[in-house]
This record gives structure tokens, C-alpha cells and sequence, in this order.
């Protein structure tokens, strides 16, 4: 445990803790993505792939406790994501108290200079997020056990639909330095610079479209 807390205490273990994180959330994004799709099959797929969530691990397992068990994980590597972030930036500080110019390189993007509160809005958006579709105290109409409902009924409010997209467009330019910063990190992007960017440019656009897709769905009319 002393080893893995010098460790941590260090740029490296922070930055690891960090990479870990940012990966556990990015599979969460995908599969949370891939999972919300279904609302274009109808509202049976829809509700039918949200109580498979609350029932998966049955009968081990009760009502929603590997739910529960997914959540609290996300939660713990969400706080730690944050806190790596912050005190890499801390460390940063100290180390260069005094503001200086410097030229700008090819990764210093739009992207990697608003991380900070990049991150910041998406913690936010989390917590609303939660209020709105899953907790429903931030949903006039919410009812509990139809998330289809919930879900078309929340999105006809232009509000919640302008937040929600704003937010996964922060979402990707998250995701895009976050997965070249990995790629960097691995070592893996030393050579064919641009196709590996392209790479990252791509896996954040398609996310940011697969979402932003389906607020628009339903002011449109075309989820309803």
C-alpha cells in the first residue's frame, strides 16, 4: 500500500490513475451510448434494455444491486479522475509559478486547453443528468419505471435539450484529447501522426452524433 501511494503522490502515478479513469468512463460513454440507440426501436426495446439492467446478475444478484455495484464504480473513478486532474494542475503551477509565452505546438489543440473546465461542465451535467432521467427530481413529468416516457417527455423541453447537446459537445473535444493523450502516452502515435488524430477526431465525432441525434429525434418528431 506505501508503494502505491508513493507511487500516486508522483506526476507519473497521477497521470496513470488518470489514464485508467479516463478509460473505465470512456467504455462507460460507449456502452451508455450504445445502450440509449435502442430508443429508436420503440418504447418496449427501450424499457425492455432498462429493466435487463436492474435484472442483470439475477437470481445472485437482487433488483438493480449490479446496477448499483456499476454506478458506485463509475462514481469512485469519476472522483478520482477529477482529483488526478486537479493536482496534476496544482503540480504544474508550482513548478512554473510565473506565466510565460510559448510557442504553440501541434498537441497544444482547442481541445487540450479547455480540459479543465471541459471537465468541470461535465461534472456538472452528471449530476443533472441524474436529477433529470434517473432520479426525476429535475423532471416535471417524470414516471418512475417508463424511461422511454421519461426520456421523449424530458427532451420536448428545448432547455434540457439545448443543455444536453451543449454538454456532449463538450463531451467530445473531452474525449478527443483524452484518447490522444492516450495514444501519446502509449507510445503508440509516435509515427503517422495525422492518421491517429484523424482516429481520435473520429471515435469523439461519432459519439457527439450518436447523442446529439437524440434530443434532436424527438424535438423533430421523429422519436416521440
Amino acid at each position: 500500500m506505501g508503494r502505491i501511494l508513493r507511487l500516486y503522490r508522483s506526476s507519473v502515478g497521477k497521470k496513470a490513475v488518470m489514464g485508467v479513469t479516463g478509460l473505465l468512463l470512456f467504455g462507460f460513454v460507449v456502452v451508455h451510448l450504445a445502450g440509449n440507440l435502442k430508443v429508436y426501436l420503440g418504447p418496449a426495446s427501450f424499457n425492455s434494455y432498462a429493466e435487463f439492467l436492474r435484472e442483470v446478475g439475477a437470481p445472485v444478484f437482487g433488483h438493480s444491486e449490479i446496477l448499483w455495484i456499476g454506478r458506485s464504480v463509475l462514481l469512485v473513478a469519476l472522483v478520482l479522475h477529477v482529483a488526478a486532474a486537479i493536482q496534476l494542475w496544482l503540480m504544474a503551477r508550482a513548478a512554473r509559478p510565473v506565466n510565460y509565452r510559448r510557442p504553440v505546438h501541434l498537441e497544444d489543440t482547442y481541445a487540450s486547453r479547455t480540459m479543465r473546465w471541459g471537465g468541470a461542465i461535465i461534472f456538472a451535467f452528471v449530476l443533472y443528468h441524474l436529477m433529470h432521467l434517473t432520479w426525476g427530481n429535475a423532471h416535471p413529468a417524470f414516471v418512475p419505471g417508463d424511461p422511454y416516457h421519461n426520456l421523449v417527455r424530458g427532451f420536448q423541453s428545448l432547455g434540457a435539450s439545448a443543455a444536453y447537446i451543449v454538454a456532449m459537445i463538450v463531451v467530445g473535444f473531452h474525449i478527443y484529447h483524452g484518447v490522444w493523450s492516450s495514444l501519446q502516452t502509449l507510445g503508440v502515435n509516435q509515427e503517422n501522426h495525422e492518421r491517429w488524430r484523424r482516429l481520435s477526431a473520429f471515435i469523439a465525432a461519432a459519439i457527439v452524433i450518436g447523442n446529439i441525434s437524440i434530443p434532436v429525434a424527438v424535438l423533430t418528431g421523429i422519436v416521440q
